[in-house]
């Protein structure tokens, strides 16, 4: 298939097997989720009667004292004890088949494509770190400077030229994810990350 650029100077051909294939919600769903569920830390803990320190002698005697039965002073009814059901890390790192996770960011820029999401630029041209020269690369592109730039990759010049555009996220072909794709009401990207995209989804 054919996509034009921005400016409508010419067309790039694609691959109808990455960028013309159904959409898959049910994949899309899972991809998106164990990406997410992948950024979890999972880092609280809490310690249960086992964990804390003190308590290995019985406080008084089993019998004879009035009181009720105590074997430690670390039960979790005493104060200072430990938890019922304490907490643990725990990791909520969901399986992803290498294949499925293409086959889903293939159903995702497939969908950006049918939407109309998805806007292929030419060369930016950045030599160095400027705002301004980003802006102007963007608007030559005839491109509003909102929304996901995908680009091969984030070198120093592009990478700070967009940190004081509100609104622009720069993103390289590598770090792209599902979650990122899926959020961004406008997707840009540049010839050479269409290639490099295309080259890992094919």
């Amino acid at each position: 298939m054919e996509l034009n650029l921005a400016n409508g100077d010419k067309t790039v051909s694609v691959s109808d097997a990455v960028f013309d294939r159904p959409f898959n919600q049910t994949l899309v769903h899972q991809i998106v989720t164990a990406y997410l569920a992948g950024g979890r830390s999972g880092t609280k803990g809490q310690k249960n009667r086992a964990a804390v320190r003190g308590g290995g002698k019985k406080p008084w005697r089993q019998k004879g004292t009035g009181r009720a039965r105590a074997g430690t002073i670390r039960s979790p009814i005493w104060s200072g004890g430990g938890v019922t059901f304490a907490a643990v890390p725990r990791d909520y790192s969901q399986k992803v088949n290498r294949k499925m996770y293409r086959a889903g960011m293939r159903s995702i820029v497939s969908e950006l494509v049918r939407q109309d999401r998805l806007t292929i630029v030419g060369d930016l041209g950045l030599t160095s770190r400027s705002t301004k020269g980003l802006l102007k690369a963007l608007n030559d592109q005839k491109c509003a400077p909102r929304g996901v730039l995908v680009v091969s990759e984030v070198d120093e010049n592009i990478g700070y030229s967009a940190n004081n555009i509100v609104g622009l996220d720069v993103v390289g072909v590598k770090a792209l994810d599902p979650v990122v794709l899926v959020g961004a009401d406008r997707v840009m990207m540049t010839e050479e990350a269409l290639q490099a995209l295309e080259g890992w989804l094919a």
